[in-house]
């Protein structure tokens, strides 16, 4: 049971702060760009799965359309690795605080995709995070 997924412990641990491994990546057109900075990354259980859940920092105020948006179909070597994408502000606004810059967005996978995954990571323009099981 110690090595078991059902045992609590196994499940998805802290995120931790690593380098971004992305550069510009445009497969089709979409003028989001990677968030500044990922701030936080969790995984949290449900009946059906779980839900990834990520904050980022943008630069300023008024950043909006959120997404995390998968690299690839499936998880690559037990990854799967999301962008962090935002839409920039149609006109100029204040940077103000950082609480103000805070934006969240969350995605969900199955349990048969949860079976295919060892590690999640969340790419944003200036770092990366990642949680492991």
């Amino acid at each position: 049971m110690r090595d078991s997924r059902m045992n609590p412990l196994n499940w998805f641990g802290a995120s931790r702060e690593e380098a971004s491994r992305l550069g510009p990546i445009a497969r089709e057109i979409d003028n989001r760009l990677l968030v500044a900075q990922v701030t936080a990354l969790a995984v949290e259980r449900t009946s059906s799965g779980a839900i990834v859940r990520a904050e980022g920092l943008t630069p300023t105020q008024g950043w909006w359309d959120a997404e995390l948006l998968p690299e690839s179909r499936f998880p690559v070597d037990g990854v799967m690795t999301y962008r962090f994408v935002v839409s920039a502000p149609r006109e100029a606004t204040r940077v103000s605080t950082p609480q103000s810059r805070s934006i969240s967005v969350a995605t969900t996978l199955s349990v048969a995709e949860l079976e295919m995954i060892s590690r999640i990571v969340v790419e944003g323009a200036q770092n990366s995070r990642s949680v492991r099981r």
